[in-house]
């Protein structure tokens, strides 16, 4: 499975990394130093990597955009019950994070909204497993 790194630019990173923790994630010491630090997700796979805004523009010539003004990424991170979901979103406003609009139920999917610190967008949610593997249409059969 390929490995994925998602960058967010930031402001303070100390901040940052006490937020993503918060969320229930870990650091990586061995690619974390003044300027970034590397976000767990999922050991071997999945990462943030979190970048001072000054350190992220290194890497590009287009201006970076201010995720407080609009969004330029929604990163999605889905968790294996509501409940999950509800208490990752709970960490996260405690650790300084804000929630734009109320939770959406659909039914077989549930979705809150959370802004990191420096605004960026986090989509945390919840899919029925039957509607992950059949699609929703699925999940209404069941109902029925």
């Amino acid at each position: 499975m390929p490995q994925m790194f998602v960058n967010l630019p930031v402001t303070d990173l100390d901040r940052a990394k006490a937020f993503y923790e918060a969320l229930g994630f870990t650091i990586n010491p061995q690619f974390t130093d003044h300027n970034a630090a590397c976000v767990v997700v999922e050991d071997g796979h999945s990462y943030f990597m979190i970048l001072v805004r000054e350190f992220f523009q290194t890497f590009t010539d287009v201006p970076i955009g201010d995720p407080r003004t609009g969004p330029t990424v929604a990163v999605a991170l889905f968790s294996d019950t509501r409940d999950e979901v509800d208490a990752m979103a709970e960490r996260g406003l405690a650790a300084g994070g804000s929630e734009p609009r109320e939770a959406s139920d659909y039914g077989f999917m549930y979705q809150r909204q959370l802004l990191d610190p420096d605004g960026n967008f986090l989509e945390l949610g919840w899919m029925d497993p039957v509607a992950a593997e059949q699609g929703p249409d699925a999940v209404a059969g069941q109902q029925a």
